[in-house]
């Protein structure tokens, strides 16, 4: 997988850091300055994240098993939390701003 589209084909990750074994996800993005744009990280499985110690905002969507968009935090700044609803499989982060053209109930596809 290397990149995440909307149904619509519109790109919205063209460079996906995947996170899938217990050591990446507890990892997540601790250490980076930033995300480059058009980069995101693929967190699977997602309940919940925290922004202790980070150094930048992100925009994180939470995912079903279907990558349907079930909450999108916008603009989590270092300190803050952001728990996942109900249902929620996965999560997808981007640079803050990422996101702008999502919205709650928008499938995405990975290819």
């Amino acid at each position: 997988m290397s990149r995440i589209l909307t149904k619509d084909g519109e790109v919205v990750v063209s460079q996906v850091i995947p996170a899938e074994t217990l050591s990446a996800r507890l990892r997540g993005l601790l250490g980076r300055t930033a995300l480059a744009d058009g980069s995101g990280m693929l967190i699977r499985p997602c309940r919940s994240i925290h922004m202790w110690f980070m150094r930048f905002p992100i925009d994180a969507a939470f995912l079903d098993r279907e990558m349907q968009i079930l909450k999108i935090s916008r603009n989590l700044r270092p300190w803050q939390l952001a728990f996942a609803p109900p249902g929620t499989a996965c999560l997808l982060e981007t640079a803050a701003g990422g996101m702008a053209n999502l919205n709650v109930g928008d499938r995405l596809a990975e290819a």
